[in-house]
């Protein structure tokens, strides 16, 4: 199924759906990951209201005057969760490409929690450090974490998908993801009311760094782009009642790049459209800290050996973040 060229999947009906079903629709998924990597996923589960309040409460964060948001600001540069205020991150420099900082704020959370018996000090100091909660709006952890725990479930609904578009039994992934380290940034584009600086985007070019990406973007917003095969920057098209699920980095590196980790960015308004704001909510999933990300032994052959040397998740993503952030 596909909206003005972008791929539409149904995510209810694979999860009901008989073996054969299944098998032929897994294919489907394996078909778009091969090209792009990129989707929308309707029929997804997430309750209504658990959306909506997302939504209504980032909106009053962002709407607050700056000396408010201040006093939920991440502490130091590089320090993960918390307000991030304008012109603090760049994520073309993830790929080494010097670039003006993104026009962008965002808010950041990660894990509640640490498991049971966790005791390296990296994974501690990073992935579950803290989130800097602010004092208002009324309400806004309850709504962040709601919504955390629905995307949590939702990224494992969907690498049972990819597992089944792999060819893998259903639960392959799950030893690599019973305790992910995933974030959830809430992202608040302002209007521009001065041009920006050459080079200069809402985000710049870059890959996501794990294993998939929950993007709700703002109902009807546009300037998100993929970079296509054919070498173009493609629209996202706004799809009514869907999140827009991406793959990264480590997805492709388990797949041997059998999948893609598309190039993406989020660009300057156009048409006249330069005093609109856009805001989206992104959840990156992303596997255990010590996870051990290698080629899946499906996705290798005498003629395909691997391509990448293995690396540990909670490590590969530290590097990236520290990276981007000024």
């Amino acid at each position: 199924m596909h909206d003005a060229g972008f791929p539409v999947f149904d995510l209810g009906a694979f999860l009901s759906a008989d073996a054969g079903s299944r098998r032929a629709m897994g294919e489907e998924v394996d078909a778009i990951c091969r090209e792009t990597g990129f989707l929308a996923i309707q029929n997804h589960g997430v309750p209504q209201r658990v959306i909506d309040d997302i939504r209504c409460v980032t909106a009053a964060f962002f709407a607050l005057p700056e000396p408010d948001k201040q006093s939920a600001a991440a502490p130091r540069p590089g320090y993960p969760y918390g307000w991030l205020g304008p012109l603090k991150e760049a994520l073309a420099k993830s790929r080494n490409e010097d670039t003006p900082p993104d026009l962008k704020e965002s808010f950041n959370g990660g894990p509640q929690s640490a498991p049971q018996g966790l005791a390296d000090p990296d994974a501690l100091a990073f992935c579950y450090a803290p989130t800097i909660w602010p004092d208002r709006p009324d309400g806004f952890r309850e709504a962040w974490t709601a919504y955390y725990h629905e995307m949590e479930s939702l990224a494992a609904r969907i690498m049972r998908l990819f597992a089944a578009a792999l060819r893998l039994p259903d639960d392959w992934f799950e030893p690599y993801i019973d305790r992910p380290i995933s974030a959830l940034r809430a992202l608040h584009y302002p209007a521009q009311r001065i041009a920006p600086e050459p080079g200069q985007q809402r985000a710049g070019a870059h890959t996501d760094y794990g294993s998939l990406t929950i993007l709700l973007p703002q109902s009807g917003s546009r300037g998100l782009e993929i970079f296509s095969p054919k070498g173009e920057w493609v629209e996202v098209p706004p799809v009514d009642d869907a999140f827009i699920v991406n793959i990264g980095d480590l997805m492709a590196l388990w797949t041997n790049d059998r999948w893609v980790s598309t190039l993406h960015r989020v660009v300057n308004p156009r048409d006249g459209q330069h005093n609109v704001a856009r805001q989206s909510l992104a959840f990156f999933h992303q596997p255990n800290w010590d996870a051990r990300i290698e080629a899946i032994p499906g996705c290798l052959n005498e003629k395909e050996p691997a391509r990448h040397a293995p690396v540990l998740s909670g490590p590969y993503l530290m590097g990236k973040f520290r990276a981007t952030t000024m």
